[in-house]
């Protein structure tokens, strides 16, 4: 039986629909905060059951018979994060589970100017302590997270941002057809994987520079100081604490934390990962 957690989000729902063209869906099963929106999945044979990271009881029920189990990363930083994320761990070692695999990112350090990574570290700290075989996923920077910052942009043709530096901008489709390639053969990976990321690195330059090619209007780079970014997402409701979240992304990357680009991601898959360019055009093509 493999469990994946968060299995209605962005990148779990696609790694659960990758896992079923594998293996049976009665040795899938899926641990999701609200079972009704996981009743496709449902219908299609996969066990749902309730289960959330802050609820020990309820995930020891939703990790029953795991033989493996996916914890996919919450959608928050810092301590709150690293405590739900060992709070899985904890589970899926009662649940005598025999791999645990975690989604990662491809920044995972200690020592990391952005928070996540620094939490992403912490968990594995945690999984090397847990006394069972894991892998961690080191996801490349999610794409979908380049969309966002440009998303300001796409009327009024001006990327103002923060000095940035190379990112490996890497598809949530593809790393969930390869998530779900990596549980269906167990142990191909033990511990950390290496970088899983598309095959070239961009800066917001180049991003500029696709977007004009995509749109056939011109897009213009400008670079903001630190501080006015951050002013101007507090002035928009930000919480000065997410806003310098944020800006850690962009002192990341100037450092290079996301600019390795590497073949494994190619070679779970089979082809070449999307580039930048076409999750760019599929994401103005949907308007």
């Amino acid at each position: 039986m493999i469990i994946v957690t968060g299995a209605t989000g962005q990148l779990g729902r696609r790694i659960v629909e990758n896992l079923l063209t594998r293996v049976p869906a009665g040795r899938i099963g899926v641990s999701v905060r609200d079972p009704r929106k996981a009743q496709q999945l449902a219908d299609q044979g996969v066990r749902v059951r309730q289960g959330s990271f802050t609820d020990p009881v309820g995930l020891a029920h939703a990790f029953e018979g795991a033989t493996q189990v996916l914890v996919v990363s919450v959608d928050t930083m810092g301590d709150e994060a690293v405590r739900q994320h060992r709070a899985a761990v904890d589970a899926a070692v009662t649940a005598g589970a025999r791999r645990i695999l975690y989604t990662s990112h491809m920044g995972a350090s200690a020592s990391s100017r952005f928070q996540a990574c620094r939490d992403h570290a912490a968990t594995e700290e945690a999984l090397r302590a847990c006394g069972v075989p894991f892998t961690s996923l080191r996801n490349g920077f999610y794409a979908a997270g380049a969309m966002q910052f440009l998303a300001p942009a796409l009327e009024s043709g001006e990327i103002v941002l923060p000095a940035d530096g190379p990112v490996s901008w890497t598809a949530h489709a593809d790393l969930a057809e390869a998530t779900a390639a990596v549980l269906a053969d167990e142990g191909r990976f033990d511990g950390p994987t290496p970088p899983l990321t598309a095959a070239q690195a961009h800066t917001f330059d180049d991003i500029a520079r696709l977007a004009t090619a995509a749109t056939g209007r011109a897009f213009t780079r400008t670079t903001a100081p630190d501080e006015q970014f951050v002013a101007r997402l507090t002035g928009h409701g930000v919480p000065a604490e997410g806003a310098g979240r944020l800006l850690g992304v962009f002192a990341a990357a100037r450092a290079g934390e996301f600019a390795a680009v590497d073949p494994t991601l190619a070679g779970l898959l089979g082809r070449p990962p999307r580039t930048l360019d076409e999750v760019l055009r599929t994401r103005l093509a949907a308007g």
